[in-house]
């Protein structure tokens, strides 16, 4: 098939449909996770994307090409499940990726049809035109750019320099994670530890009753540990939002005019002419605890819900590390000696893939190629020890 064949021209059509379908499919799922201001950002790309698909299926009905369902490009189970809870920075990441990908491919090739050629080169650099978006989205702004042709845009460029340089004196910002993540990793932390201790002890004697005792022993340890260790880590990142919203009230009393200017200067940037966000900043200035609260989540990101709950988080390490320590020490509860340690092995790396494949759910990387990583490396670790334990006195 040549370059600039009408079949050439409509499969090239078609890819650039499905994948504008699918990234529309996709920034609806993680608008879905976005604060109201960062969740119509978002929306507002995937109308974007939407318009790409309407302008493509025009020029697919002047060529005679067949328009699919929507309907036919679906977000694939896995990808879907990563929408919903790998953290929005790598989504947006990947997202980004992808579409760059798709605009150095797709668009950025010639078909040799200047029609579709044309559209191409306009749909692409549009792509491109929201790059910068998505960098802020992927920081974690607060603050969203103004999308590309509104007449705000230069006012809000100066305010977001200007905002930059109050908040370049203000490093005391911190941001928080996920107890999604911390209960992957917890069961990661879990399975490759005691795993390594059963090894070990089998390879010393001969899997004996004492690898159940030892196993037991380092699977309680590990999940107590860890889950205590979530708790302190979520209760300190209470106090440090706490010590920040504090510092906030600190800056309103010492500093209300410039605290004022700053509020006005976050709204310019959400492209609020000067004048109305003086005006706005200047009548929620005159209630201290509004401007707190206004300041507050435009600065820290800290609403009314919070931080996260210590208490969730020491469940929910405490519960993946128990379960991922517990699996190498499952067949030394039936058996024993070299029946014991083959179960154990066999287990405990089908367990490693598993937790290998979850972990792509918050890096985003395929789910085999993690999974066999994370085997490869638990079959390192296990037979290591085992090794070990086969040198050690007994």
């Amino acid at each position: 098939m040549t370059a600039g064949s009408p079949d050439d021209t409509g499969s090239r059509l078609l890819t650039a449909w499905r994948g504008e379908v699918l990234a529309t499919k996709v920034y609806a799922l993680i608008a879905q996770r976005l604060p109201d201001r960062q969740a119509n950002l978002v929306r507002q790309i995937a109308q974007v994307e939407d318009g790409h698909r309407q302008r493509l299926e025009g020029r697919m009905h002047e060529l005679g090409v067949a328009v699919p369902d929507q309907d036919s490009v679906r977000v694939g189970p896995w990808l879907r499940l990563q929408a919903r809870v790998a953290p929005v920075d790598r989504l947006l990441a990947s997202r980004e990726a992808a579409e760059q990908g798709d605009v150095d491919d797709v668009y950025g090739r010639p078909t040799g049809d200047p029609v579709t050629d044309g559209l191409f080169a306009e749909i692409r650099e549009q792509e491109q035109s929201h790059e910068s978006t998505m960098r802020e989205l992927r920081r974690g702004s607060k603050d969203s750019p103004v999308p590309a042709g509104r007449p705000e845009q230069a006012g809000a460029t100066r305010a977001r320099a200007r905002l930059d340089r109050i908040l370049g004196r203000e490093t005391w910002h911190q941001r928080g994670g996920s107890w999604i993540s911390d209960a992957i990793y917890g069961a990661n932390d879990g399975l490759a530890s005691v795993f390594g201790i059963v090894a070990g002890v089998s390879g010393a004697t001969g899997g004996s009753s004492f690898v159940l005792t030892a196993g037991l022993s380092a699977a309680i340890a590990s999940a107590l540990s860890m889950g205590t260790g979530a708790f302190l880590a979520s209760r300190s990142e209470a106090e440090v939002v706490a010590a920040n919203v504090q510092r906030e009230r600190q800056e309103i009393v010492e500093h209300p005019e410039e605290e004022r200017e700053e509020l006005s200067l976050f709204y310019q940037v959400k492209g609020i002419d000067e004048a109305t966000a003086d005006q706005l900043a200047a009548t929620i200035a005159q209630h201290p605890e509004a401007m707190l609260h206004a300041l507050s989540a435009e600065e820290l990101g800290v609403t009314q819900a919070g931080t996260g709950n210590p208490a969730q988080s020491a469940l929910a390490a405490t519960v993946s590390t128990g379960l991922g320590a517990i699996i190498p020490v499952i067949p030394f509860m039936f058996m024993t000696g070299t029946p014991a340690i083959i179960a154990a092995a066999v287990v405990s790396l089908v367990a490693h893939f598993l937790v290998g494949a979850a972990k792509s759910l918050v890096t985003l990387r395929s789910w085999w190629s993690a999974g066999l990583e994370m085997t490869l490396a638990g079959a390192i670790v296990g037979g290591a020890t085992y090794l070990v334990g086969l040198v050690l006195p007994t």
